[in-house]
């Protein structure tokens, strides 16, 4: 592609507004339209400056210039709003999860395949320092064979998130805590470990019975394809105000943890013959008033959609790897549907 990248965004609430104001700012990327089913006035969404549309399909019948869409839209419209825009030959910037069902997402990696384009998963949380570093030394092998790894989510999600009649804790929309709190965490350890098997799981509902069709809190232990083994262990039970979000790695040749709210900061480190370099400090997190998310690095997904489309990278997440995530999410969740919560 040679000149400015055009976009669209579909979905204009607060991650949707997020990727607009990333385009807005590129100097490779020009904004077409933005898309919601709610009004411009109630979204926001009449404060960039370009058409606003209540309709996907009219949205790309009435824009053919769009050569990008960002969907950010709820969970359960990524993979419909997905065919859609790779129907009409544009490429995908998809939020995460890419789907609910691995179906879904083989539906969409298909059509991609059919129609020469692209989908980008967005997993924001691979640029932070400590992934980037994390990822160095898993690849080079220095922590030796990995024995455990361990992966704590400790959120706080509740009736300020929660609110009647939105689409978050919907069976539908939403999916579960998997899917839209901790998809991230478990796209770095599938990132970082490869693909798990032998799941076991224990889930509960501890304090969002009257809020959400699902559970809020779970302990999940597996191994790994590689050799080794891991848990995660996750709630949005937390009172008032986010916990951690941590990964533990205990290998042959050394131990490290990745800590802080939001797996921001390295808090151990002892690897043989190793020396710890000093990190790039971690973007601040997604502050959303009551309540965080990870960290805002929503500017490099852009810059990797810019290099990737002009020839000059390779994409930070494809959208097989983003399908192997909802793929391990719905077989921890088999495990969940097996028994009562």
């Amino acid at each position: 592609m040679s000149g400015k990248i055009k976009f669209a965004v579909v979905g204009c609430g607060h991650i949707g507004k997020r990727h607009a104001e990333m385009i807005q700012r590129h100097a490779d990327t020009e904004l077409l339209a933005v898309c919601d089913i709610r009004s411009a006035k109630e979204t926001g969404g009449d404060a960039f400056g370009v058409p606003f549309y209540n309709d996907v399909d009219a949205m790309l019948a009435e824009v053919p210039a769009i050569e990008v869409v960002n969907i950010c839209t709820p969970n359960g419209l990524h993979a419909p709003i997905s065919l859609k825009a790779l129907e009409a030959r544009k490429h995908v910037v998809c939020e995460k999860p890419m789907a609910l069902t691995k179906a879904s997402c083989e539906a969409v990696l298909y059509k991609a395949l059919q129609v020469h384009r692209t989908v980008f998963g967005v997993m924001q949380n691979r640029y932070s320092p400590p992934s980037q570093w994390i990822k160095g030394v898993v690849d080079q092998g220095l922590l030796g064979e990995v024995f455990m790894v361990q992966v704590n989510c400790y959120w706080n999600r509740d009736h300020r998130y929660y609110k009647p009649g939105s689409w978050k804790g919907t069976a539908d929309l939403d999916g579960g805590t998997l899917f839209t709190q901790f998809s991230h965490f478990i796209d770095i350890l599938y990132w970082l470990f490869g693909d798990i098997t032998d799941i076991q799981g224990k889930f509960a509902d501890f304090a969002h019975k009257d809020l959400t069709a699902f559970e809020d809190s779970g302990i999940v232990n597996f191994r790994f394809r590689n050799g080794g083994m891991g848990c995660i262990n996750y709630s949005t039970a937390v009172w008032d105000k986010n916990l951690e979000s941590s990964l533990t790695v205990i290998g042959s040749k050394g131990s490290v943890k990745i800590g802080g709210q939001y797996m921001d900061q390295v808090e151990h480190c002892h690897i043989e013959g190793y020396t710890m370099p000093k990190l790039d400090p971690t973007n601040p997190a997604n502050d959303y008033g009551a309540y965080k998310g990870s960290a805002n690095n929503h500017g490099y997904i852009i810059d990797n959609v810019v290099d990737t489309l002009k020839g000059r990278t390779t994409l930070t997440t494809n959208a097989l790897e983003g399908l192997k995530v909802v793929e391990i999410i719905e077989r921890i969740y088999q495990k969940r549907d097996e028994q009562p919560v």
